[in-house]
């Protein structure tokens, strides 16, 4: 059976931000930990070995896979920072042009740097992002 490598586990989130190499990086994963933080009211936890993530939900597909996963969260990667926010949310599509500098995937916003996005539109979008899970996943 398939086993789900992104496991939310006890691990510091400081401790993981302080070994970010990039100076820069690190300072903004410290910004985006208070915006997330004051944004959700959750406490930050690790998610796999570079997730930060927030809260937490239980989804199952039509398959009969399913785990768990952090309602938002971020990764301050080495090439670009990840914003993880609910995908097939049409709310997300409508905010992102007011973002600033980004690009996307399916379940990611990448971002050069926290001075690069609007931060009311990335409170928005950890708001949009946390009710739109709840409402479809409800059950955690």
């Amino acid at each position: 059976m398939y086993e789900l490598k992104t496991k939310q586990h006890d691990g510091s989130v400081i401790e993981f931000i302080e070994k970010v190499d990039n100076p820069n990086k690190r300072e903004d994963a410290y910004r985006l930990l208070d915006i997330f933080s004051e944004t959700t009211g959750l406490e930050a936890k690790m998610w796999g070995p570079s997730i930060i993530g927030f809260g937490s939900y239980h989804y199952k597909y039509k398959t009969g896979h399913g785990g768990d996963a952090p309602l938002v969260g971020f990764s301050p990667r080495k090439a670009k920072i990840s914003l993880y926010f609910a995908t097939g949310d049409p709310e997300r599509e409508k905010l992102l042009p007011s973002f600033g500098k980004h690009t996307s995937g399916k379940a990611c916003v990448y971002i050069n740097k926290v001075a690069d996005i609007d931060k009311e539109i990335l409170r928005q979008l950890i708001q949009q992002s946390v009710t739109y899970l709840q409402k479809t996943y409800p059950n955690k």
